[in-house]
């Protein structure tokens, strides 16, 4: 099972109100492991960057101006998100600007079904619990003291972490259940014939090895297997 967690950084709260999608940052799990394959990209926004956003992941417009508008790197986004469903924090939020954006450049927007909001699990698994991207990293142990600044490739793999968690824990990747083999004509020729069980071997005994144990038996003292039925210790 191929899912990808992404995380977005923008201009401001409201693609419709005019702000820009400016970075993305995708995880890639398999089985709900981190496979090691990252997908990360600025934009640049082709607008000014408010102070208020820029405070929060430190990108200004003199930084994102040297890289590429959305339009120019679209192919490779949807190259590495192929179907996969799209995990991200308060989802709604991320899907609205990265549909925004791919609307903006004529490209078809991502189904809101593939959409899987950890902020929802959270929320169902520990109601009445803080549920930022911070808080659950603090009740998992994962370590975030390398988070100074929100930055999209950072936090979707601090997510990819969380996530995992939420569906409870890395136990699922195990592997502890067997797939089950299909077997067909093509590939009968390769599946073992069932052992075929062994008759039992008996062993029996001879006279000088029953003479044996019964010296060594009435050499022991108070055994502690008892007496027979006589009140004799056996």
């Amino acid at each position: 099972m191929r899912e990808i967690v992404f995380d977005t950084e923008t201009t401001g709260l409201s693609f419709v109100g005019g702000d820009r999608m400016v970075e993305i940052g995708c995880v890639e799990l398999v089985n709900r492991c981190e496979t090691g394959r990252t997908f990360h990209a600025y934009f640049h926004p082709e607008r000014d960057m408010p102070e208020e956003a820029a405070r929060i992941h430190g990108l200004r417009i003199d930084f994102l101006s040297k890289h590429p508008v959305f339009a120019l790197g679209v192919e490779a986004l949807l190259e590495f998100i192929g179907d996969a469903p799209l995990i991200a924090h308060n989802a709604g939020f991320d899907f609205s600007f990265l549909n925004g954006e791919l609307e903006r450049c004529g490209r078809t927007a991502v189904c809101r079904s593939r959409m899987v909001d950890t902020l929802q699990l959270a929320r169902t698994r520990h109601p009445g619990a803080k549920h930022t991207l911070d808080a659950l990293c603090n009740r998992y142990g994962i370590d975030r003291s390398h988070r100074v600044l929100h930055g999209a490739l950072l936090d979707a793999q601090l997510l990819a972490q969380v996530y995992v968690e939420l569906q409870g824990g890395r136990q699922i990747g195990l592997g502890l259940v067997s797939e089950p083999i299909m077997v067909t004509a093509a590939t009968a020729s390769s599946v073992p014939a069932p052992a075929r069980a062994r008759p039992p071997r008996l062993f029996s005994a001879n006279a000088a090895e029953l003479a044996a144990h019964a010296a060594f038996l009435k050499g022991v003292k108070e055994p502690l297997w008892g007496a027979d039925a006589s009140g004799r210790r056996a």
